[in-house]
């Protein structure tokens, strides 16, 4: 959709993506925020409902300025998780790609909320899931406005 957007002959001035999400996998989600990036049309992100795990990196990948939240949206960050089963030396393999997708979210929450990687430890990626309200959100630079969807 983004992409067929961006290609189309008739270029719309904006694309709003609303999302409702309880998470999934991380590598999807960075496939999508990278199509977001490359995007030249800006695109409007609409937290409703749940934005969770890989759905909050989805969410403020969203052109800033045009990251909205919905009164009673709850929102989750965590450190992400991840299963693996395999022989002891793959698993050791394993390891460097835990640390790169680890580096892959510090460095996105610091570009899109502007937060140094100490505070995005202990505020948004500490050892227990955060759960933050839409007021919370946006005092942390989360979110650019709360506001109902009409």
């Amino acid at each position: 959709w983004i992409m067929n957007c961006n290609l189309a002959t008739t270029r719309l001035p904006k694309l709003t993506l609303i999302i409702n999400s309880p998470g999934g996998d991380v590598h999807a989600a960075f496939a999508l925020i990278d199509t977001m990036k490359a995007s030249t049309i800006p695109i409007k992100t609409v937290g409703l409902g749940l934005i969770a795990s890989c759905g909050f990196l989805i969410f403020i990948a969203g052109k800033k300025g045009q990251r909205i939240l919905t009164p009673n949206t709850s929102i989750l960050s965590h450190q992400y998780s991840w299963g693996s089963d395999g022989k002891e030396h793959e698993l050791y393999a394993r390891v460097k790609e835990f640390e790169l997708s680890t580096r892959r979210m510090i460095e996105h929450y610091k570009k899109c909320i502007g937060m140094t990687e100490k505070k995005i430890k202990e505020v948004l990626l500490p050892p227990q899931d955060v759960w933050l309200s839409s007021e919370e959100a946006r005092k942390l630079k989360i979110c650019d406005k709360i506001e109902q969807l009409y």
